[in-house]
């Protein structure tokens, strides 16, 4: 179970909380080509271990705003390194990116989905269900639903019970909650979404491995459709 349903949202991690107080300290007092406090002070500073800050370091490097250099520190970027290139070239580039995105989720999510229709407790069914109670409560108040999204797809990856796959959503749980916070600002969508959670469900729940996998499928092409139609 994950437990992080009590208060009916997603915590954030601790990488993700130093990473945001790193950006106000750039925001306020550092500018392009300063380097960042070192990780053992940031971590003094924000009461956070070396590694959360660490991992926020990173997590602010694959945003483009900061660049690390071996043994000399991070430095503050300049705005965008990207300025030379067209808007064409960046949407381009970006639909690439998130095509091959969508494409990995396709690969992926459809097969755990039929592992955990085989594998899922009943505690596990309990909690994915919990989430989409959520889930529905914040559609018919109009609300967003991106926690309630991308804690969806963790328990199944959970219920699935492979480890290793865990380690790798965690990995890219940030690029994953990005594209939901795209698809889902789309009128329309949050429902959609909802309905797609139901059937994988309602599967998952009657331990059909076979339309637990295709009725994923179908939700994460639903996904790709409104997502790319937007780039």
């Amino acid at each position: 179970m994950i437990g992080a349903h009590q208060s009916g949202a997603r915590r954030p991690k601790a990488h993700e909380e130093v990473a945001a107080k790193i950006q106000r300290l750039i925001q306020k007092t550092l500018k392009p080509g300063d380097k960042l406090p070192t990780q053992r002070t940031m971590a003094t500073m924000f009461r956070a271990t070396r590694g959360s800050v660490k991992d926020a370091v990173r997590r602010l490097e694959l945003m483009g705003l900061v660049d690390p250099h071996s043994g000399k520190g991070t430095t503050v970027r300049k705005p965008s390194s990207a300025v030379f290139l067209t808007h064409a070239k960046l949407l381009e580039e970006h639909r690439q990116l998130l095509s091959e995105l969508l494409d990995f989720r396709k690969i992926l999510e459809p097969p755990l989905a039929a592992r955990a229709a085989k594998k899922a407790s009943r505690e596990e069914v309990a909690e994915i269900e919990s989430i989409l109670q959520l889930q529905a409560e914040k559609v018919t108040r109009g609300e967003l639903t991106i926690d309630e999204d991308t804690e969806f797809h963790y328990a199944i990856a959970l219920a699935s019970h492979n480890s290793t796959v865990l380690q790798l959503l965690n990995v890219l749980m940030d690029v994953l909650r990005e594209s939901r916070e795209r698809s889902l600002q789309v009128k329309g969508r949050a429902a959609k979404s909802l309905a797609g959670h139901r059937r994988i469900m309602s599967a998952i729940k009657s331990k059909n491995a076979d339309v637990a996998e295709t009725a994923m499928l179908r939700h994460i092409e639903e996904i790709e459709a409104i997502l790319l139609k937007q780039l």
